[in-house]
């Protein structure tokens, strides 16, 4: 066997052991079933007692064909508004490879779970639609994180007593495992707006209008990431619970915008050539009754019905914009930024 071969044969293989690597690290993304999981700790110890480099650990029980399993997970508090309004504060969980190594969870280092903010009665509804737009996105851009729901038995102890919570979330990717998945990298330093690829740009500026999210920032990586993919740079966003699409009871308005509310819509995008506004609208609107139908998918999953039809409703707003060229001249176009 020459030298040649020997390379070749060598390359396969490492092909073969990646691809399988990457299915298995995709199996808790692929099923889309919402994930029954128990947690118990102290949100007023998460709180506390970690920052950007420290975890407190516990035990996560899940179930897994049928059978629980456990893992230890280490935890720590994310997010600085939610951290001090919330009662459960975003988290952002790593799990040990002695850990996850041949679970459910395999490949998933690092990953972010998704919680109600406050004990209220639309707690659940309000994650529901932030997972929702995370799913819209999936259909926009091949360039987002993947996510799965979880039904959470949650048990949080208070001195010698312990409450429990029946809490509705959802599980995020890493970013780079999103960066591994595109053969990218993931950029944390200023960029322009202007310097980064102009479709996925266009695209992540069009679904922030369509929720009404004006709390982001692509240049400063508020609510969002970059990705340097093919020597461009590609917008990743996340976070979408101050937004009109969820309009939760905690969401403050940035009235320097002009907006009384957060269901008021501003375009935040940068200007760039009429050809790409004419393209990514035209790929939103030929994607109109396949979101609307996702959209539709959930509405069983609601408690209450009234949140299902803001959102339908707010959803249908943005198209009613994108279907009138007048309207969309005025609203969008006119309205995207120069600096």
């Amino acid at each position: 066997m020459n030298k040649q071969t020997l390379s070749s044969i060598i390359f396969l293989m490492a092909r073969i052991l990646t691809a399988q690597n990457e299915l298995t690290s995709d199996q808790l993304y692929k099923d889309q079933t919402p994930l029954e999981i128990k947690l118990g700790y102290s949100n007023k110890d998460l709180n506390k007692d970690t920052n950007d480099s420290t975890f407190i650990i516990t035990s996560m029980a899940y179930m897994n064909e049928g059978k629980w399993a456990e893992i230890e997970v280490n935890l720590r508090a994310r997010g600085n508004f939610r951290r001090n309004e919330c009662y459960f504060p975003p988290v952002k969980m790593k799990i040990k490879k002695n850990q996850y190594e041949g679970t459910l969870f395999d490949g998933n280092k690092t990953m972010k779970l998704v919680l109600p903010c406050k004990i209220e009665s639309e707690k659940n509804d309000n994650v529901l639609q932030e997972f929702i737009a995370y799913k819209i996105y999936e259909r926009i851009s091949p360039y987002h994180f993947k996510t799965r729901r979880v039904n959470i038995q949650f048990t949080e102890p208070r001195g010698k007593k312990t409450k429990e919570f029946e809490l509705q979330g959802f599980l995020i990717e890493d970013d780079k495992r999103v960066a591994k998945r595109h053969d990218g990298k993931v950029m944390e330093r200023f960029i322009h707006p202007m310097a980064m690829q102009h479709v996925t740009s266009v695209q992540n500026a069009f679904f922030q209008f369509l929720l009404g999210n004006t709390d982001f920032s692509v240049a400063y990586q508020h609510n969002g990431k970059l990705l340097y993919v093919n020597k461009e740079i590609i917008p990743l966003p996340y976070d979408f619970d101050m937004t009109g699409w969820v309009n939760p009871s905690y969401a403050t308005v940035n009235t320097t915008l002009g907006i009384n509310s957060v269901k008021d819509r501003k375009y935040r995008g940068f200007k760039r050539e009429q050809q790409y506004f004419d393209q990514v609208r035209a790929e939103y609107l030929s994607k109109k009754s396949e979101l609307m139908d996702l959209v539709a998918s959930f509405e069983s999953d609601f408690s209450d019905p009234k949140e299902y039809q803001s959102m339908s409703e707010f959803m249908q707003s943005f198209y009613e914009v994108l279907e009138d060229d007048e309207e969309f001249e005025k609203v969008i176009v006119a309205e995207a930024r120069t600096k």
